[in-house]
């Protein structure tokens, strides 16, 4: 469980660099595609941070491999639409990975990867979204952290 929150923190110190850092300095849709990849990773530590901690208070059996039956346990297990958002960011963000893109404007303040998502959604990742996600992120690491520490009992 702390081990999780650890890594989550370590990865979100690298995705702090490659925005500061590396993203400021080369404004490359690659530079912000390891930026999503990263952004997702601290996702998945804070999920399994999470299943480990209801896993410990005896809220659940197991922690499934699969990542797609994970996101629905964290739901199950601690309900909430911050939570749901959460998630569904994750979710979000594991699509635009693996979706076809386009570059547009490299080099440039208004670098842009544009994807195209599902049935036809088309999203588009720039600076300044990637911060909003990154703070998104930090906050859910947060969160994650409040609960581990000791969540108000629910009657």
């Amino acid at each position: 469980m702390k081990e999780a929150l650890d890594n989550a923190n370590q990865e979100l110190k690298r995705v702090d660099h490659l925005y500061y850092v590396s993203l400021k300095y080369t404004r490359t849709v690659d530079m912000m595609k390891h930026m999503v990849e990263r952004l997702i990773s601290t996702f998945s530590f804070g999920i399994e941070s999470l299943l480990k901690h209801a896993k410990d208070e005896k809220k659940i059996d197991e922690i499934p491999g699969n990542l797609g039956l994970r996101c629905k346990l964290v739901l199950e297990t601690f309900p909430g639409e911050e939570i749901a958002d959460y998630m569904n960011l994750y979710l979000k963000l594991r699509k635009i990975l693996r979706a076809k893109y386009t570059k547009r404007e490299e080099y440039r303040r208004h670098v842009t990867m544009t994807a195209t998502i599902d049935n036809g959604e088309v999203v588009e990742i720039n600076i300044d979204n990637l911060k909003e996600h990154y703070e998104t992120v930090k906050n859910f690491i947060k969160l994650v952290k409040v609960i581990e520490e000791g969540e108000e009992e629910e009657d």
